[in-house]
């Protein structure tokens, strides 16, 4: 910590004190202010480009001697490329549309009284994060679009990394004539201030994870604010009897093997026993050397098959392996989906309509899908531009977590005199 004599506490509540001043700047600035300051502050980051390769390396230094993954180590780089495409996302979130002062719903009552519903920010959002730098720029931009002062505690791989992203966006807030507070990042990596955080209620009004399981397990059992967060993504094709089969094996190998190790990667595959080309999918993944644990059904299409153990079934793999099991119906897929699903994302492929509908109707989860790679599970490709995370809790917001998920609305009521008999 920068001053041995503050507490955790302390450091953050002097933090979220600032940034409750911010927000009553932010929630009152026009959308082209908050616009202009997200296009200063990509300017503000190409024209830092060397100063964040330079901090980068020296994560990356400190990372590779601390032995860390090789796909870890990818998550952390920076280069050019990078950077650039962190400023694009940046100035794509600036483009967007405010969505605060939106009029959800309006009414006039019987006495004449007019009634709306109209967005507003959620106040100080936490985020705690692991490894990737360019969530520095994607959650600042999203907060302060939405008019919302964050606070940012990035992991210990990037330190070095997130204080530079850091100091290049807030000169370009600075520099629209925003607050620089609307933006804070922690200033040290000790674990005791994330706890400070999780307790800082009045302080700070939600509390966003980004990072690893245990990440998220902690933040969600220790949070005295609410959590906008999913723990898992175990997420399931099923391939319905009446599924075109060439469809049905690209969108398999798509939803396993584009990247394993996101969050809305397959993880478990369902066919329906009636599927007359089963083989082909699973002999299709074994091919692109993917690890196939199945039931018995399964294991007799190829003896390359593993048996797979009852974890299998709640297991978030993250690499090329998946669980597969025959099931006799879409009834059938639905209630495995219902036991051992995360709530994520969850698919079906089929030709039938109807079938289709009754999935999508039925499965009880944050995205659903028909004909589609779950891999399509991302706020870039829905629309929304950067996200903040995927939620899969059934308060506030479901899904990708954008703009829209960082505010709530408050009830505006205009009169003419009216008084209560």
């Amino acid at each position: 910590m920068n001053d041995l004599t503050q507490t955790p506490e302390m450091i953050i509540g002097a933090m979220g004190a600032r940034a409750r001043l911010a927000t009553t700047i932010l929630a009152a600035a026009p959308s082209a202010q908050k616009a202009e300051a997200l296009l200063a502050a990509a300017r503000a980051l190409r024209g830092a480009t060397a100063k964040i390769i330079l901090a980068n390396r020296l994560d990356m230094e400190r990372g590779t001697a601390n032995g860390l993954t090789a796909a870890m180590l990818d998550r952390l780089r920076l280069d050019e490329a990078r950077i650039a495409g962190i400023a694009d996302a940046v100035e794509q979130v600036a483009t967007l549309a405010d969505p605060v002062g939106q009029i959800i719903d309006e009414s006039v009552r019987p006495n004449s009284l007019k009634l709306q519903r109209v967005r507003v920010p959620l106040g100080v959002i936490g985020i705690i994060y692991e490894s990737r730098p360019n969530v520095t720029a994607d959650a600042a931009a999203l907060g302060l679009r939405s008019g919302n002062a964050v606070i940012l505690r990035g992991g210990s791989e990037a330190v070095e990394s997130n204080r530079a992203i850091h100091s290049a966006m807030v000169a370009g807030i600075v520099e629209a004539g925003l607050p620089a507070d609307a933006v804070q990042l922690v200033p040290s990596t000790d674990r005791a201030l994330v706890g400070a955080m999780l307790r800082a209620v009045g302080l700070i009004d939600i509390i966003v994870p980004r990072g690893g399981k245990s990440l998220v397990a902690r933040v969600q059992e220790e949070a005295r604010v609410p959590v906008l967060a999913h723990l898992d993504g175990i997420c399931h094709t099923y391939v319905d009897a009446k599924a075109d089969p060439q469809m049905a094996r690209q969108i398999v190998l798509n939803a396993k093997m584009r990247r394993t190790g996101i969050c809305g990667a397959m993880e478990t595959l369902l066919i329906d026993k009636d599927f007359p080309q089963a083989e082909l999918l699973v002999t299709s993944l074994l091919d692109a050397r993917c690890d196939v644990r199945g039931d018995d059904a399964v294991r007799a299409m190829d003896d390359r098959v593993e048996p797979a153990q009852a974890a299998d079934w709640d297991t978030e793999y993250l690499d090329s392996i998946v669980a597969a099991r025959i099931v006799d119906g879409v009834d059938e897929a639905l209630a495995h989906i219902a036991t051992h699903s995360s709530h994520h994302t969850d698919a079906i492929v089929t030709e039938d309509a109807a079938t289709a509908e009754h999935f999508l109707q039925a499965c009880d989860s944050a995205i659903v899908m028909w004909n589609a790679s779950s891999q399509f599970a991302d706020g870039g490709e829905f629309g929304l531009g950067a996200e903040i995370g995927i939620s899969t809790g059934r308060m506030h917001a479901r899904g990708p977590v954008a703009l829209e998920g960082l505010t709530t609305y408050k009830w505006v009521v205009r009169g003419t005199g009216q008084v209560r008999p």
